[in-house]
């Protein structure tokens, strides 16, 4: 049986991050950690991976290469939470975006 990948999006449970300690890089710097874009990019090649793991599991099962149903069950789920995790991420970026734009300089 597969694991639940936990690494989809980076861990933000470190003392420095969380703290608030780490040196926060100025306009124009580039911070020593991964880029807001590589983490997204990241986060959605780990939902694509799961939804081509759960539809792989789906056809071997519809050929009857497979007998064991509840793998191929919690593989489909396992890509549909993750989905509406990224869904849900996007929107979130959606709407701070709006808020942004909002703002008056």
């Amino acid at each position: 049986m597969n694991s639940i990948p936990t690494n989809l999006f980076p861990d933000f449970s470190t003392p420095s991050a969380a703290q608030g300690t780490a040196a926060t890089p100025s306009f124009g710097e580039e911070s020593d950690g991964p880029s807001f874009g590589s983490v997204l990019k990241n986060a959605v090649s780990g939902v694509e991976q799961l939804h081509t793991n759960a539809q792989e599991q789906v056809t071997e099962l519809a050929k009857g290469d497979r007998q064991d149903i509840h793998s191929v069950m919690i593989a489909v789920e396992k890509a549909d939470v993750a989905f509406q995790l990224m869904m849900q991420v996007r929107n979130k970026i959606v709407s701070a975006y709006q808020e942004v734009s909002k703002t008056q300089f």
